[in-house]
């Protein structure tokens, strides 16, 4: 729940800022000038891309919490087993034990969104963020690609 309160405001807080950037963007284009017009109209792609960018992560967000919804109905969530630091962070060497066995899941069956799901949570415990984006957007690609 903190996390989605968290997503939440900071992408309403990006909402504002954009608007204000776009705001300003329209008033250096009013102001008619060949320079303003230029300066109006890059500012103005800058919260284009950032609406996009905003977009396409919610949608990511949200597509990710459906298949985890849909695997935790099946039982089929990974156990959290991890070995913690005191400080609560999980400790790397249990991380990449589990990772291991994920990826060794994942070779096994590779056309089932379940093992790439879990395969980007153990790439997240290991701490390597992009390949766990990538391996949960081949999930979401192999679910909707499922009956």
């Amino acid at each position: 729940m903190r996390a989605k309160i968290s997503y939440a405001l900071t992408a309403a807080v990006l909402v504002v800022y954009f608007v204000l950037v776009g705001s300003r963007g329209v008033l250096l284009i009013r102001a008619g000038t060949l320079l303003t017009v230029t300066l109006g109209v890059a500012v103005l792609v800058l919260p284009v891309i950032g609406v996009w960018f905003l977009w396409k992560n919610t949608q990511f967000v949200r597509d990710a919490n459906r298949l985890a919804a849909e695997l935790d109905a099946e039982g089929g969530l990974p156990v959290d087993d991890l070995k913690r630091l005191p400080s609560g962070r999980v400790d790397r060497d249990s991380a990449d034990e589990v990772f291991a066995r994920r990826k060794a899941e994942t070779e096994d069956a590779p056309d089932d969104w379940r093992t790439w799901f879990r395969l980007a949570v153990a790439y997240h415990d290991a701490r390597d963020t992009p390949r766990a984006r990538k391996a949960m957007q081949r999930a979401i690609s192999l679910r909707k690609a499922s009956p």
